[in-house]
């Protein structure tokens, strides 16, 4: 039995609202996958942000059709669909995606993708998914951050040191100077 007129008007809805709220949607040829398959990308693509919807390319065609962020992805609505799409984090979500077509032996197929307005070919993806994910770049950020920080307290606490130094070497050059000038005065 086929979904209703206000089902398939809920679904839109949904799919305008996740598009919403996302960075990137990829398209998938999800063809072969069993329940337990797609079931299981799901669970790997979760933590980073990421939904996997299955449905038709005439509804999604509908979700996108006023938005044009969205536009691009109508050239990739042929054939079994799943839409993978990125709300946060694009590069886990990607190479989460890879991991799975590996363990799954290229049963899918990625057959491209939407980001800002540009339509992404399956290489644009690859690269995308080749980026440090979020998490290693905060950690990056706050090594170079600790490092800076670590650089200017030993600077600071250089600055005494060195001025200590400076002060005792021209204390005795001083005593130098006037042992010197006393010896000086003693062979006269």
């Amino acid at each position: 039995m086929g979904r209703t007129v206000e089902g398939k008007k809920e679904i839109v809805s949904e799919l305008k609202q996740t598009l919403g709220e996302s960075s990137l949607a990829l398209v998938i040829d999800y063809q072969g996958l069993t329940v337990a398959e797609i079931t299981d990308l799901r669970r790997k693509l979760r933590p980073s942000g990421t939904i996997c919807k299955v449905t038709k390319n005439t509804l999604m065609g509908i979700a996108i059709q006023d938005d044009e962020k969205w536009q691009p992805l109508s050239e990739l609505l042929k054939g079994s669909n799943a839409f993978l799409l990125v709300k946060e984090d694009f590069s886990s979500a990607i190479k989460a995606y890879q991991e799975f077509q590996k363990a799954t032996k290229d049963k899918t197929t990625l057959r491209g993708g939407v980001m800002e307005g540009k339509l992404l070919k399956e290489a644009d993806v690859k690269a995308l998914g080749d980026l440090p994910s979020k998490e290693q770049l905060i950690a990056q950020i706050a090594g170079a951050i600790n490092a800076v920080a670590t650089k200017i307290a030993v600077g600071i606490n250089e600055v005494p040191s060195s001025l200590g130094r400076a002060l005792q070497a021209y204390a005795d050059k001083d005593k130098e100077g006037a042992t010197e000038g006393a010896q000086e005065t003693a062979a006269e």
